[in-house]
């Protein structure tokens, strides 16, 4: 898959959490977000949910993690997700497209 792939999935999911999101809880998560509604005094329990999930992305930013399953399912890389061009595009190592006048030498003024 590309980066392309991956920008396409990441829409068609942000399209679809709000109708799909219904998250059931075992007795352990009910028990932990118990306790930091108590200690946390959010305004309601979705507040919390909101938190988690970006407490555990930067985590997984942080760690390496995500750029790791990226890279093995998209061959990209969460920077290169977000600038929108790969680390060959970047530093020129993909193919540009030539000029037309079929001077090799030419490439070195592109960026």
């Amino acid at each position: 898959m590309s980066l392309d792939d991956l920008t396409a999935e990441v829409q068609d999911n942000y399209g679809d959490i709000d109708d799909e999101l219904a998250v059931r809880t075992d007795r352990e998560t009910r028990n932990e977000l118990a306790m930091l509604q108590a200690a946390l005094d959010p305004e309601d329990v979705d507040e919390l949910v909101r938190r988690a999930v970006h407490a555990f992305f930067q985590r997984t930013v942080e760690t390496g993690n995500l750029d790791f399953h990226l890279r093995g399912e998209y061959d990209v890389t969460y920077d290169e997700y977000l600038s929108g061009m790969t680390f060959d595009e970047m530093t020129g190592g993909a193919e540009l497209p030539q000029t037309g006048t079929g001077d090799p030498d030419d490439r070195r003024y592109q960026f």
